[in-house]
């Protein structure tokens, strides 16, 4: 039994360690994991206590992060484990509640439980977190057997140490983008070639039937033997007949319109030479002094001779500050805030592109960075 705990110990340990850090490398996408739940379970209307946890899905996620990595470290250095192992426990029920919604409603396509580096369908996700929680069960009936590895003070430091890191490793991912680049956007990657739609991309088949009447009786028709005019039409029926396999392009939601509202996206990412994409997705909430950082890329860009684009989903404040206010004479591209978000971590963030291959991104605070490329 008490080899059987200790290496449930370090399983368990460790993996949770390992989810709270990839997802700690990317807060801001759990966040967004969190208001996709949130908007689900409010029925599409955010209000209420729904959306005061939507407003604040940013803080709940750094600490749902922390507290995963805070009690996975505890549990392997032995801290306190009647409390972590109970914790680990109510934890663990939360998540398996949230992956069995994924998994049986159909709503969310997945719950984020690794982030955006490590996608895994509903099923694996249900799967990992009932051997989880076989695993914390194991530990709760022996917890006699997790013994600390060192004495209280050294424990208590080591934990404080890796909580410390953690939020450091969030509220720099915040400011600079995140060290380590999962999503589609990252550097070296083509935009327009992820945009295509998977060769072995499957779609749902249907059926389709019609129901007439004529006086009091009332019939189903297929589509090949439609009744004659002295019938009326009471209804459509539309029936699955084969299930698709649900492959979409890894970019979907990513286009470019410009003012008179035509769709850009491959005039723009199209060319031959490099030029900047400059994102801002709502103006009020951009970050930081970034504007004097602006103001040093746009000459950069005169210099060399290349093209800027501002992109965002605040149109007219943006195109105000930036054509009115400074002068700036930028073509301004209106973006799905939701890709916006998905392309540039920050607020705001610049591309440097090559054609439609991505060279290079950068935060709003190191847009020095940038300049010098």
């Amino acid at each position: 039994m008490k080899l059987t705990v200790n290496i449930a110990r370090i399983l368990v340990g460790a993996l949770f360690i390992f989810s709270g850090l990839v997802k700690a490398i990317d807060p801001l996408g759990l966040a967004y994991k969190m208001q996709e739940f949130f908007e689900a379970w409010s029925g599409g209307s955010v209000t209420g206590i729904w959306s005061w946890l939507s407003d604040h899905s940013l803080m709940l996620s750094m600490l749902m992060n922390t507290l995963e990595v805070g009690l996975g470290v505890a549990l392997l250095l032995g801290w306190k484990r009647k409390f972590v192992t109970w914790a680990l426990a109510l934890l663990m029920i939360f998540f398996l509640f949230l992956t069995s919604y994924v998994l049986f409603s159909g709503k969310i396509r997945t719950c984020g439980c690794f982030g955006e580096c490590i996608p895994l369908t509903p099923v694996q996700t249900f799967t990992k977190d009932v051997v989880l929680m076989i695993l914390i069960i194991i530990l709760l009936l022996g917890q006699k057997y997790i013994l600390p590895l060192f004495r209280t003070m050294h424990l208590i430091t080591l934990l404080v140490i890796a909580l410390m890191a953690t939020v450091y490793l969030q509220s720099n991912a915040l400011e600079h983008l995140p060290i380590v680049d999962c999503l589609p956007y990252k550097k070296g990657n083509d935009i327009l070639e992820l945009r295509k739609m998977p060769a072995d991309a499957t779609f749902d088949k249907f059926a389709y039937s019609f129901i007439y009447k004529k006086g009091n009786e009332q019939k189903e028709f297929g589509m090949d033997n439609l009744p004659d005019s002295t019938w009326q039409f009471v209804d459509q029926k539309k029936t699955l007949t084969e299930k698709g396999n649900g492959k979409l392009p890894l970019i979907n939601d990513f286009s470019l319109t410009d003012d008179n509202g035509s769709d850009v996206t491959d005039a723009v990412l199209g060319q031959h030479d490099q030029y900047y994409l400059f994102f801002i997705k709502i103006l009020d909430e951009a970050k930081g002094d970034w504007q004097k950082g602006f103001e040093q890329l746009y000459k950069k860009a005169k210099e060399q001779k290349r093209p800027l684009y501002i992109v965002t989903a605040d149109k007219q404040n943006v195109n105000a500050f930036m054509n009115v206010k400074h002068q700036y004479n930028l073509p301004v591209l209106i973006c799905d805030g939701i890709a916006i978000k998905t392309a540039a971590r920050c607020n705001p963030t610049v591309f440097l592109m090559n054609g439609p291959i991505v060279q290079g991104k950068w935060s709003w605070a190191d847009i020095n960075k940038a300049i010098k490329n």
